[in-house]
């Protein structure tokens, strides 16, 4: 069975929470099945309904007044007995019927049941559900799997995770056995991505050809719901948007050029499309910073970025079986620096940092930029031998103006320190968090 962080915070709501619980995430990541994993897990009494697989339940519920009508019409509908104080209403693909939020606030206030809202972000009006009044939805982000999550579901002991842990906060180096057993689950873990189905079939078959398939099979269906949910005149540009992302990642700079799209295609013609993919959840954009220094997003240049996958394993099957090939035997003739920073940017999504990165004439470029602790990290991420060649990182290190305590290089390397730079294997990059804590005031 697949182990999520999520499950955390889930049933932290079924403990005590007034609210109504919403899960967000892309298509694919495994909401709907930890839902009712956690739900069925606490024993709880529950009716699902999937707007998506039922759209008749939609005129059902849409005809609901009050909570004695959601009652009345959905125990007619689902031959399902409502126990005040206990039964939860799980309704998922909630993006079908999108003023369903702004009745929560009436069901939550009536406070004779429960209720959990899913969907992907596909098509989902986002202001919408977040503007229901606070208090009344907790929200819960899923993400494909962490690294972290991958190594659980191979049947690697929390013992080992901790020990890596300890070695990361410690910065220690990983006993050499263990280093290169990781870095073999990180070259699979490129391969086989964080997708639930995948990682499941890797686990249960190992089959990379199946693994393969079902990757293929999402990224279908995400160009199928581009389609659905937005314009005639927008599809073609989400699409366009979306297939490119495995060639930008090929660049030297990995920044994303729109003229490849479309000759003289200017950014505030495409901006639109670039936030859809981004609400969507299948892309993770990094923004162009102006300077390396705290309130990175106040020095944002947004015209500038580069577009990374969501997933790592869906964007090594857009490379196709060579590449992927290449991967898993560790082959040093192609260059996997897109391949790198993608996963390295899937973790820091994943653990919630805002990234930026940082170019100038002067000093060079930095791939990732986040604020940790509340200073500005510096981040390089290298696939080959040569991860001792940062330029642009020792320079932005040793400026004192811009108050770096600490820069990161992440490559297939063991860990070390120099100065204040920290040398870390790739695969670390699951454990970087922001345990910062802002003061308790006292009142004044």
């Amino acid at each position: 069975m697949l182990r999520r962080k999520a499950e955390e915070a889930i049933n932290a709501w079924l403990d005590d929470a007034k609210t109504a619980l919403l899960v967000s995430g892309a298509r694919q990541v495994g909401k709907t099945w930890l839902i009712r994993h956690c739900l069925q897990q606490r024993e709880c009494d529950y009716l699902e309904i999937n707007l998506i697989e039922e759209p008749g339940i939609i005129p059902v519920l849409n005809a609901c007044e009050s909570v004695n009508d959601l009652v009345i019409n959905l125990s007619a509908a689902k031959n399902h007995t409502f126990v005040r104080g206990q039964t939860i209403l799980f309704i998922d693909e909630v993006q079908e019927l999108k003023d369903l939020v702004t009745r929560i606030k009436f069901w939550v206030d009536e406070g004779s049941f429960r209720y959990v809202l899913s969907g992907s972000l596909l098509g989902i009006e986002l202001k919408n559900l977040r503007s229901a009044p606070v208090g009344y939805v907790t929200e819960v982000n899923m993400y494909p799997m962490s690294f972290e999550e991958f190594l659980l579901a191979s049947a690697v002991p929390e013992d080992s995770i901790s020990y890596l842990r300890d070695c990361f906060k410690g910065r220690k180096p990983v006993a050499d056995l263990v280093h290169d057993k990781m870095i073999q689950h990180f070259q699979r873990y490129l391969v086989v991505g964080g997708m639930p189905a995948s990682v499941q079939e890797y686990v249960d078959s190992g089959n990379i050809t199946k693994v393969t398939s079902i990757q293929s099979n999402i990224i279908q269906q995400y160009k199928r719901d581009f389609t659905k949910y937005e314009q005639q005149k927008r599809r073609l540009m989400l699409v366009s948007i979306y297939d490119q992302v495995p060639a930008q990642l090929l660049k030297q700079n990995r920044r994303y050029t729109l003229a490849d799209i479309k000759k003289g295609l200017r950014f505030e013609r495409a901006e639109d499309s670039f936030l859809w993919l981004t609400a969507a959840g299948v892309v993770i954009p990094v923004y162009n910073a102006t300077e390396p220094r705290v309130a990175l997003a106040q020095n944002t240049k947004s015209t500038l970025l580069k577009l990374y996958s969501s997933d790592v394993g869906l964007l090594t099957c857009q490379y196709g079986n060579a590449v992927r090939s290449k991967i898993l035997v560790n082959d040093q003739s192609i260059n996997l620096g897109g391949v790198y920073e993608n996963a390295i940017a899937q973790e820091l999504n994943t653990n919630g940092f805002p990234m930026y990165f940082y170019n100038s004439h002067n000093i060079g470029e930095l791939d990732f930029l986040i604020e940790q602790e509340l200073s500005v990290v510096p981040i390089e991420v290298k696939s080959g031998k040569d991860y001792k060649v940062h330029s642009a990182l020792s320079k932005v290190v040793a400026n004192t103006e811009y108050g770096v305590k600490t820069g990161y290089v992440f490559a297939n390397c063991n860990v070390s320190v120099e100065d204040k730079l920290v040398y870390l294997p790739a695969y670390m990059s699951t454990f970087i968090k922001d345990d910062a804590e802002m003061p308790v005031l006292q009142p004044i």
